[in-house]
């Protein structure tokens, strides 16, 4: 994976700049990219998170996220995970490379970062996302910090429920394909995997973030190759949300590297978070 992300940045040379982004440093020297919408005053913010072997610049491209997400009014911060070169890893439990080997304390550097846009910014609700890596970061966020999370939705990775179960009702989104060779949809491990995590099914995942609403079994809705599985609150409210995509692969459906497809994850994201603003 780590090889195919090097050569993919030589040969494609827009892969590494997105627009409209500020770099800004912490106190401890970590990162984060930035952009707001002009002439919003407190916007909510979304913390995006790169996949495994990614990083801020290369996530904000290949998801084309920023442009969308300023057009509805959201400001968007692209944190930088760890590790000794640009591919970048989140230490999200089960998962992944340099960050997960040291022990890396993300949790608390995405704390941080929600603070700096507060002190900077005066920021609004906080809404979180992810792919790959970066979605079990995200979800382990959104597990952690329900006082501070608003909703997530993440794509194409699952949260370590031994270590991060959640505590309290958060509105959650899980994009995920059925075929996915790396993070496998129904758990296990994956033919394509690049670490040694064995991963719970998706349904796992939304039943334990489920289990903090006072919800009802889950219905099914299909539409041609997209399933829907919603539990809702008493007032009828989509508050955990899995949206399987039939045939669907390890990847952020409908970016620029998934044109293909007739979903579109940044779409769906922000229609979800849309939802609970």
């Amino acid at each position: 994976m780590l090889r195919a992300l090097i050569l993919l940045c030589l040969l494609v040379p827009g892969l590494a700049r997105a627009q409209a982004l500020e770099t800004r440093r912490l106190a401890d020297g970590r990162s984060y990219l930035f952009a707001a919408p002009k002439g919003v005053a407190h916007p909510p913010v979304i913390l995006a998170l790169h996949g495994g072997g990614g990083n801020p610049r290369q996530f904000a491209r290949s998801s084309g996220l920023v442009a969308p997400a300023l057009a509805r009014g959201y400001a968007v911060a692209f944190p930088a995970g760890s590790g000794r070169t640009r591919l970048l890893t989140w230490n999200a439990g089960h998962c992944c490379g340099y960050a997960a080997a040291q022990g890396i304390d993300d949790l608390g550097f995405l704390d941080a970062v929600v603070a700096d846009l507060a002190a900077r910014d005066g920021a609004g609700p906080i809404f979180v996302t992810g792919m790959s890596n970066g979605a079990m970061m995200a979800a382990a966020f959104a597990a952690t910090r329900p006082g501070t999370v608003r909703a997530g939705a993440w794509v194409a990775g699952t949260l370590d429920l031994s270590r991060y179960p959640p505590k309290a009702p958060v509105p959650v989104l899980h994009i995920h394909g059925d075929a996915d060779p790396r993070i496998p949809f129904d758990g296990g491990a994956g033919p394509k995997q690049l670490s040694p995590a064995v991963y719970p099914p998706v349904a796992e995942e939304a039943a334990a973030f489920a289990a903090r609403w006072p919800t009802s079994a889950p219905l099914r809705e299909r539409s041609g190759n997209l399933i829907r599985d919603i539990y809702r609150d008493r007032a009828g409210r989509p508050v955990v949300v899995t949206l399987r995509v039939v045939g669907g692969g390890h990847t952020w459906f409908g970016g620029r590297w998934a044109r293909r497809q007739a979903l579109s994850a940044t779409q769906e994201v922000l229609d979800f978070f849309d939802a609970w603003r």
